[in-house]
């Protein structure tokens, strides 16, 4: 198995830079026809400048050639982040995104993140 890791970076989650959000949506796709890939998702949150707390761990198990979708709330958090740890075979054929939902559940534009705009860093932070 292969194991890759990628953040959304830190995003602001106010009104004052548009819409804040109340949840993440995670989408977690496996392309590969034939093994299974495992998602551990974190998120980090700050409620004031300058901290990183952790805020939620789940590892999601995607069978083959299926769809796996989870749900974190964040309202009234300053910023969130969003971390991504993929062990597959194939780590290509994970594809992954997150959007943004305010409180009545439409996506917030400036919350979406697609795979490309993803980026890959060593490992996920530590949450202890």
């Amino acid at each position: 198995m292969i194991v890759l890791a990628f953040t959304t970076g830190y995003m602001t989650n106010t009104r004052d830079f548009g819409t804040a959000c109340s949840n993440i949506v995670v989408n977690v796709v496996n392309e590969d026809t034939v093994n299974p890939a495992t998602v551990t998702v974190q998120v980090f949150f700050s409620l004031v400048p300058d901290t990183k707390i952790p805020l939620y761990v789940s590892a999601i198990s995607v069978p083959a050639n299926s769809i796996a979708r989870r749900t974190f709330f964040v309202q009234g958090v300053l910023a969130y982040e969003v971390q991504y740890d993929v062990v597959a075979t194939v780590p290509a054929n994970v594809v992954l995104s997150n959007f943004g939902l305010d409180q009545f559940g439409n996506v917030v534009q400036e919350h979406r993140v697609l795979q490309s705009e993803l980026t890959t860093i060593a490992a996920l932070s530590p949450v202890s």
